[in-house]
């Protein structure tokens, strides 16, 4: 997993914010030179506050993983978690891009998602598992394809959790079959004081998408997954309809 960090001159505080960090700062550093060294805080306090105001920028926003201006993408390329997997699946890439295209697929290898329902070509609304086994939910936009390379995607606003991401379809070295390699970036709700707290109780975004995958090239490979938990999964043939499905 990895936490985003931006570089010192991006924009994170709200206008409004920052007039009223440039006057209250100006203020506390006027009092504070002229009380002379008592006003020594005032100075350091209020210095900051201009800065604060005059960037635009906020530390304490870039640790909690919080933004407040205004921001015409869905999710702002410095906030939030970026994890990446890969795995290799030994089958064509047609298939297996036809397969992960109906989205409707998805749940049946990635254990946090509940359902995904296309809406059209382009849209889809997703359902999910969220920390504390609440559900959370966001609608969903293709914002890239090539067909049998990529497929790129973002939630669409008002969703409970803004996310962006990726997933690519290579030919692996030494005709070994396909590369399956997927990169996520999202805002979980509690900003990035949430992700860590998800990772300190076993929920680390990075690891669940390797282990999503690993359950698909097991599912292409071999029609079934295996699981821990006693639940018997399709037979062989299933999957095999259902690739088959994919690639008509």
């Amino acid at each position: 997993m990895e936490v985003i960090r931006h570089h010192l001159s991006t924009v994170n505080v709200h206008p409004v914010e920052r007039w009223i960090s440039v006057l209250g700062g100006g203020a506390l550093t006027l009092s504070g030179l002229s009380r002379g060294r008592d006003g020594m805080l005032r100075m350091v306090t209020g210095a900051a506050m201009l800065q604060r105001g005059i960037t635009g920028h906020c530390h304490a926003y870039e640790i909690l993983g919080v933004r407040t201006a205004p921001s015409h993408v869905t999710l702002p390329y410095e906030l939030g978690v970026r994890a990446r997997a890969s795995v290799t699946i030994n089958s064509p890439r047609e298939p297996i891009y036809k397969f992960w295209r109906d989205f409707e697929n998805l749940p049946r290898f990635m254990r946090h998602l509940v359902s995904v329902e296309p809406s059209d070509g382009q849209r889809s609304h997703w359902v999910a598992r969220g920390p504390g086994n609440r559900q959370v939910q966001w609608d969903a936009e293709i914002i890239n394809e090539i067909p049998n390379e990529l497929i790129g995607w973002q939630s669409l606003p008002g969703s409970d959790v803004d996310s962006a991401g990726s997933v690519r379809f290579r030919e692996a070295p030494g005709q070994r079959g396909t590369e399956v390699r997927v990169e996520l970036q999202y805002n979980p709700p509690a900003g990035v004081v949430g992700a860590y707290i998800a990772r300190m109780f076993g929920r680390e975004p990075e690891q669940e998408i390797a282990a999503d995958l690993g359950r698909l090239k097991q599912f292409l490979e071999s029609g079934e997954v295996a699981t821990t938990e006693g639940q018997p999964h399709g037979p062989r043939g299933r999957v095999a309809v259902a690739v088959e499905e994919a690639i008509a």
